[in-house]
Parts: structure tokens; sequence; C-alpha cells
């Protein structure tokens, strides 16, 4: 019998906790039918709530059932990457715990590795009923973005709910970068990927832990990831008003020889300057964005700390 691991990264989910183990488990006559053994690993992010309660009287009920707990909150990314690691599985999901990823669409995706010779299902949203339309906007701009600045395929709605072969997550596990963001790594590691539309599934219960701001800056990271278009901008700004400055000199050169050396303009100079030491700002702005990802990296601090393994 082959393994399967369902990797349920939580962040104070105790009012979902039961309920993804019972959507997951809905589906045992199709594994049963497939000779699939189910392992179910909840990686804690530093709860505050009662999640990790919840999840030891799983352990006890099911022996199926596995948790892995930090010693803080170390984000999701490192939640993700901390379950692709523990996982014995020979095939691997990672699905949220608040149900927007629906464990119902696992035989599909089981079908095409396993029927049509995929290495990897993922999934991705057609649809964002039930979000902000501000936050609608800007995600699908983002994704519009990745794909012209980056080489790697990240698809728009992507999630991170995909169902994986132990060849394709041996080779994320061995990516162990520091500043992490698994959209792209799952896209630049490569293997043949299908893609399976979904519409948008609102959260079951609780609020979500994702704020606009907290998006904003997780696609910056993202964007810092897999992409030097930001570092290339920089330059070309640098280079753009070099030349722009040159042909001023020249114009003042040239007023001053024809007209002499009059004293007004000093608004408007005073403007110019303000907006290239704006520019030049930014630019170094860029540089310490990038700096500051190198600093994280070479500093070589484990991703995440484990403070209780069940």
């Amino acid at each position: 019998m082959s393994l399967f691991s369902a990797i349920v990264p939580c962040y104070n989910e105790q009012e979902n906790v039961s309920d993804i183990y019972d959507e997951i488990l809905k589906n045992q006559s199709y594994f049963e039918e497939k000779n699939i053994e189910v392992e179910i690993l909840y990686v804690d992010d530093g709860s505050s709530d009662q999640t990790v309660n919840m999840v030891k009287e799983l352990t006890k009920k099911d022996s199926r059932v596995h948790l892995l707990s930090f010693s803080r909150n170390f984000g999701k990314e490192a939640a993700i990457y901390a379950g692709l690691c523990e996982a014995k599985g020979d095939y691997v999901a990672v699905m949220d715990a608040d149900l927007q990823d629906p464990p119902s669409l696992l035989p599909k995706m089981f079908d095409a590795i396993f029927e049509e010779g995929y290495d990897s299902c993922a999934t991705r949203r057609v649809s964002r009923k039930g979000e902000p339309p501000i936050r609608s906007f800007f995600a699908r701009k983002f994704y519009k973005l990745m794909r012209k600045i980056s080489k790697t395929e990240i698809m728009d709605g992507a999630r991170d709910y995909r169902l994986m072969t132990r060849q394709m997550v041996d080779a994320i596990v061995s990516v162990r970068e520091y500043n992490r963001f698994s959209k792209g790594i799952f896209g630049w590691v490569g293997y043949k990927t299908k893609w399976l539309e979904f519409e948008n599934v609102e959260r079951r219960k609780g609020e979500t832990k994702w704020s606009f701001w907290s998006l904003v800056m997780y696609s910056f990271e993202g964007i810092m990831a897999f992409s030097t278009v930001p570092l290339s901008i920089a330059s070309f700004c640098g280079f753009f008003f070099c030349i722009v400055a040159f042909i001023a000199l020249i114009f003042v050169i040239i007023r001053a020889l024809i007209f002499g050396d009059p004293v007004s303009g000093w608004p408007s100079l005073v403007s110019i300057i303000i907006f290239i030491g704006g520019i030049q700002l930014l630019c170094l702005g860029i540089l310490g964005k990038y700096l500051s990802k190198v600093y994280l990296e070479v500093k070589n601090r484990p991703i995440y700390i484990v403070k209780e393994r069940i």
C-alpha cells in the first residue's frame, strides 16, 4: 500500500481542526479502493488558542493523526516547509485548515497522478466570490505582474493546495532558502503539473489571519524571491536621470551664453532636486530590501523550531 500525507498548517484554527479531519476522511472509500493509507499531519504555527489541545485529542483517537508544534509563530511558509520535511508519504498534499481548500477534490487530484501521469496536481480559484473587491483586484494584478517579471510559472488564483509525488516533495525540501515563497518554489522545481480549477470556497469558521497589509508584504516577498527586475528598474532609473542631467547641463550652459545667468527658476529647480532625490532613495530602498534578504540567508538561522512532536 502507498502512504498519503495530508499537511495541515494551523494558526489559531481551533474551530476547524476537527472539521478538516472529518472532511479528509470522507474520502476513505476512495483511499481503500486505491490501497492508500493516510496520515494527517497538523503543523501548529505557535497558536495562542486551543488548536494544539484539539489536535492532541485527535491523536488519542486516531493513530493516523500527528502533531508538529512550533516554539512560536514562524509563519505559514515555515509551517509548509516543516510539514514537507516531516511527511513520510509517497504522495503529499498541503491544504489549509479553514476548508477553503476542499478535501473533496482529492480523488480528482489522485486520478491526475495515477491515470494521467502528472507529478503534481495543483489547484487554482476561477472566482473570488466573497472576497473584498480591493483584495481581489490587487491579487489579480500581482499574478499578472509575476508572470511578466519572473521566469517561474505562477498561475492566477493559484493556491498552496496541491498533491505531489515523493520525488517532487524531495526536490522542494532540498530548496532550503530562509526567505520562502512556496507558490514560486513549486513552479521553480518544475515537474509535470495539472491545474485543477474550482470556485472560491469561503472560510467555514473563524476569521482569516491575513490582513490586506500582510498580503501586500507577502507579495513583495514573492517578487523579490523570484525576480531581479526591481534591481534592473533601479539601474534604468539611474541611467535615465544621468542622461537627463547631462542634457539639462548643456541647456543651462547654452542659455547662460546666450541670455546671461538669470536667477529665476528656483521653484522648478528645487522640485527637480526633490524628485531626483526621491528616485535615488527609492533605488536605495530596493537595493536595501535585496540586501536584507541576503543578510537573513547568510545568518543561516533555522526556518523553524519544533517545541513538541507527537
